[in-house]
């Protein structure tokens, strides 16, 4: 009889601890471990009957992430008090896991988050149970919030500075603010995170020993032709991130510059359910999404150009080059270091033709100028 009441109460606890934890995992869990421990000896029960560790079995619901990341300690006892100062926080650039558990410890200890979109962070917040007040911080209120931010900071606060996605500074506000702190002895703290730039490259199948990151293309069309002359000369992988809405424009434009044949890597939607990775040449680019737009920031990466070192172009050939280019609107000087990137003569070399054959009128346009 006093083992049948035994076994019902262990039933009850186990039912009571199932409805507590409603997930099942394969790592065994020390905070359950031990409870479950205590229960069994508290029974008396003989050795034979006293399990010495449990592994339970967890499993992931729609409701359990907040309730997961309440089981790790909040404050590590072997890490102390975070000190003051600016701390860069990468945060998921889709899937709300991809988060680490410093990170999680630094928003939650912080006086304030600086945020992009507060609509947008106040998810990622909830969803981790965070409950730091969040503060506006983007590229329309940046110079304005700047001072009183730093104020904050010399007063000994703790800022933690979020974007929408990924890591801060990188193509998304703070970079001014790190420079300002860095400039006042305030210290900036990297927390390690997502990055779309770094995903992108890891799975794109191209040679990335070496590769340039340029970002966000100028809106002034003249501005984002030279940048793309300078990027399809390169020999390294180059990495574009393109709004959907102007996809098929930056085809257009890096076909004609780069070469059609040129291949390219489209990572579209990462870390999330229609996470895409499309790849083939430019010219297939271009037919593949020219009936349809895609949705989602894109991660837009071109191979760098294969270049040969005795490749020595004629003289007519680099004063074509550099008549079309000044003819266009270019400065003799810019016209010289678009046409040096794509070959492998010095610059100086270049100059020297241009200044032969260009330099009068160059000098006529500089005395109308003045």
């Amino acid at each position: 009889m006093m083992l049948v009441r035994r076994t019902q109460s262990i039933s009850m606890a186990i039912e009571s601890i199932s409805a507590t934890f409603p997930w099942r995992c394969r790592r065994p869990n020390t905070i359950l471990t031990q409870t479950m421990i205590s229960f069994f000896s508290s029974l008396s029960l003989p050795s034979t009957l006293c399990p010495k560790s449990f592994t339970l079995s967890f499993c992931s619901s729609p409701h359990s992430s907040t309730e997961l990341t309440n089981l790790y300690p909040q404050e590590p006892s072997k890490q102390g008090p975070l000190k003051p100062g600016l701390y860069l926080v990468g945060t998921p650039i889709g899937n709300l896991e991809d988060i680490t558990l410093r990170a999680l410890r630094v928003l939650r200890s912080a006086d304030v988050i600086l945020s992009e979109d507060t609509r947008h962070s106040a998810k990622l917040l909830q969803h981790y149970n965070i409950k730091t007040p969040l503060l506006s911080y983007h590229k329309f209120n940046e110079s304005q919030r700047e001072q009183a931010v730093l104020k904050r900071l010399q007063d000994g606060e703790i800022v933690a500075l979020i974007s929408d996605a990924g890591t801060p500074c990188i193509s998304d506000p703070g970079m001014e603010l790190a420079k300002l702190c860095v400039n006042e002895n305030i210290p900036v703290i990297p927390i390690p995170g997502p990055s779309a730039l770094v995903a992108a490259l890891s799975a794109s199948g191209l040679t990335i020993n070496e590769f340039t990151f340029v970002g966000f293309l100028p809106k002034n069309a003249g501005l984002r032709r030279e940048r793309l002359i300078v990027s399809a000369n390169e020999a390294a992988t180059q990495i574009f991130f393109v709004p959907p809405h102007k996809l098929c424009r930056f085809l257009e434009e890096s076909s004609l510059l780069f070469g059609e044949t040129r291949r390219c890597v489209i990572a579209r939607e990462m870390t999330k359910i229609h996470e895409e990775f499309w790849r083939g040449t430019l010219e297939e680019a271009k037919e593949a999404f020219s009936t349809h737009q895609p949705k989602g920031e894109i991660t837009l990466l071109i191979e760098g150009k294969s270049i040969c070192i005795d490749e020595t172009p004629s003289e007519s050939k680099l004063e074509n080059e550099l008549r079309e280019l000044i003819s266009k609107g270019h400065s003799l000087s810019m016209a010289v270091k678009l046409v040096a990137a794509g070959t492998s003569m010095r610059r100086k070399t270049v100059y020297s033709l241009a200044l032969s054959k260009f330099g009068k009128q160059h000098e006529a346009e500089d005395d109308v100028n003045g």
